[in-house]
């Protein structure tokens, strides 16, 4: 698994690496976030462990995969994960909205969800 991972972080997307420099070196409140990380039998896009915060970034082959989606989802919340979900689209055209969303995520426990 750790091969595999590895593996996508040397292959991230456009929206992985346009986001990783927003999230990268404690940027957001000193919150420290780990990139293409296991959680169980998971990988993960992004995950905050001290926060508990999982993000994850769909694109187009997602809208097929909804069931899957939501099997991870439940699994990642069952071990106490908050799971943040955006589209790669709204990562490039609205990066500013979406770092803003998962800053406030992290500092309101209550949040969770799919953002569009």
């Amino acid at each position: 698994m750790n091969d595999y991972a590895r593996e996508l972080r040397n292959n991230a997307t456009e929206a992985e690496r346009l986001l990783w420099h927003h999230l990268r070196r404690r940027q957001l409140n000193g919150f420290k976030f780990r990139r293409q990380r296991s959680i169980g039998r998971y990988i993960c896009d992004f995950v905050c462990l001290d926060a508990l915060i999982v993000v994850e970034l769909d694109g187009s082959q997602h809208v097929g995969d909804a069931p899957y989606d939501a099997k991870r989802d439940a699994f990642l919340r069952s071990n106490g994960f908050r799971v943040l979900r955006f589209w790669n689209g709204d990562v490039l055209s609205q990066t500013e909205s979406v770092v803003e969303t998962i800053y406030e995520a992290l500092h309101r426990p209550e949040m969770d969800g799919r953002f569009d």
